[in-house]
């Protein structure tokens, strides 16, 4: 598949799970159970839109690690609401700026290894502005398999070394 046809289908996907997004609702508070008490709200009513807080609440946000198959840079399709959520995050959050560490597992050379990460971060980077996200708030950085989070030797150990991490620099 060309990398014009990758494009296409990326976009499109995005804007199907934008389309299907909802916005941020608050639970409703259970049902009074008789007893009264005074009750002051802890924040405003927001109108959906991220706070820092948000990083750590929203479920969403909380996931920060997208895992790619064997020699493979393109986005996996369940990722693509968790980058919806991070870029709705980045055009709430001007001032926010995120870096996407690309890992890969110990099979290959140290050189395509450190080139494969570097591939899903753009990948990474690619998706998160697809849906909006701006490229000044992005940066890459490949770290290949030099930070393994598992270090015996197998498919399902090599599979969690697969990743790009999403950090936040600035929230």
């Amino acid at each position: 598949m060309n990398n014009t046809t990758r494009v296409l289908l990326l976009s499109l996907m995005s804007v199907a799970v934008l389309a299907g997004c909802k916005q941020k609702v608050k639970e409703t508070p259970p049902a009074d159970t008789g007893t009264t008490q005074p009750t002051t709200p802890t924040e405003p009513t927001t109108s959906g839109v991220y706070g820092p807080n948000d990083l750590d609440t929203d479920a969403c946000l909380r996931q920060r690690v997208v895992y790619f198959d064997l020699d493979q840079d393109s986005l996996k399709p369940e990722f693509q609401a968790v980058m919806a959520c991070h870029a709705k995050y980045l055009r709430d959050r001007p001032s926010s700026r995120i870096t996407l560490e690309g890992h890969a597992d110990e099979r290959g050379s140290r050189e395509y290894n450190m080139g494969l990460g570097e591939r899903r971060g753009n990948g990474v980077s690619s998706a998160l502005q697809a849906n909006g996200g701006s490229a000044s708030q992005l940066s890459v950085v490949s770290y290949g398999e030099e930070r393994p989070v598992c270090t015996e030797s197998g498919e399902s150990c090599w599979a969690q070394n697969r990743r790009v991490e999403i950090v936040y620099t600035a929230k």
